[in-house]
C-alpha cells in the first residue's frame, strides 16, 4: 500500500515540484488549492497518468485555520491512511497589505493574516495530520520557512517574524509529538525564483543580491527543495526532528 502526502498549496511553486517528486516515487497524493481549481484538476489528472498513484485536490483558505478540521474529514473519505504533513501554503495580494511593508507602515491586519497563515495554520493542519498518522504508527510532518527572519529583506518583516515563529513552533511540535513517533521539521529556503517572489516590487533587485550573495552564484529553484522534504519524510532521516534544514546557495552567511 502506497504512503500518503498531504501537502497545502501545491499548484505552483515550491509546492506543485514537492508534490511531484513524491508521486514519482510512488506517494499518493492529497493537495490543497486555494481558488484555481482547474489547474488543480489537471496536476491530479498529470501525476494519475505519469506515475499510476492517487491523487486528489480539496479548497483550503489558510486564512481559515480551523477549516482543516473538515478537509481531513474528506482526506479520510478519500485515502486510507496520512503519512506525511507539508504545510507550504502562503498568503499575497490584498491580504498582506500593512504586512508586507517597511515598518512604520505595518499594520496589524496585514501583521495578523501573515501569522494566521504562517503559523496557526501549521499548527491546526499538523494537529490534524498527527491524529491521523498515530494510526499508522508515526509519520513526519514539515513546514515551510525562509531566510527571511535570518537575514534582513526589504518589506518582509511581517513574513519573517512570522517564520520566526513558526520555527519555534516546530520545535516545540517535535518535542510534543516524539513519543507518538512523529517528527516535526522545517525547511528554509533562501530567495526561490517563483512566481511569488516574481510579484515583489523589487524582484529583480532581489535576484541580483542573491546571485552576489551566493557563493554557486545564482538564484535557488523549486527544485532545490523537493529532495530535502522527501529526505526528511524518509526512514534515512529517522534521528532527525525539531531542526530548520537551512537550503539557501549559502546567502545567509
Amino acid at each position: 500500500m502506497n504512503k500518503t502526502l498531504v501537502i497545502s498549496g501545491a499548484t505552483r511553486g515550491i509546492g506543485k515540484e514537492i508534490l511531484y517528486y513524491f508521486a514519482s516515487r510512488n506517494v499518493d497524493v492529497a493537495f490543497t488549492y486555494n481558488s484555481n481549481e482547474e489547474i488543480a484538476l489537471e496536476i491530479c489528472k498529470d501525476v494519475i497518468d505519469k506515475y499510476k498513484i492517487k491523487a486528489k485536490c480539496y479548497p483550503l483558505d489558510i486564512l481559515e485555520p480551523n477549516d482543516y478540521k473538515e478537509l481531513f474529514k474528506k482526506i479520510d473519505e478519500d485515502f486510507n491512511r496520512v503519512d506525511y504533513f507539508i504545510s507550504n501554503a502562503i498568503i499575497s495580494g490584498r491580504s498582506v497589505v500593512g504586512g508586507f511593508a517597511p515598518f512604520m507602515r505595518l499594520k496589524p491586519k496585514g501583521l495578523n493574516n501573515i501569522y494566521t497563515a504562517t503559523v496557526l495554520s501549521f499548527v491546526v493542519g499538523a494537529q490534524e495530520a498527527t491524529k491521523r498518522m498515530q494510526k499508522n504508527g508515526g509519520g513526519s510532518i514539515i513546514s515551510l520557512s525562509s531566510t527571511g527572519n535570518l537575514v534582513y529583506t526589504p518589506n518582509y518583516a511581517g513574513h519573517g517574524s512570522s517564520k520566526a515563529s513558526l520555527e519555534t513552533m516546530v520545535k516545540y511540535a517535535a518535542a510534543d509529538l516524539g513519543e507518538l513517533n512523529v517528527r516535526v521539521n522545517a525547511i528554509s529556503g533562501g530567495p526561490i525564483d517563483t512566481d511569488a517572489l516574481k510579484k515583489f516590487p523589487n524582484y529583480e533587485e532581489v535576484k541580483l543580491e542573491v546571485v552576489k550573495r551566493s557563493p554557486l552564484s545564482r538564484m535557488g529553484e523549486t527544485k532545490d527543495l523537493a529532495p530535502m522534504a522527501y529526505f526528511l519524510c524518509s526512514d534515512e532521516a529517522s534521528w532527525c526532528t525539531g531542526q530548520t534544514m537551512i537550503i539557501d546557495g549559502g546567502t545567509s552567511f
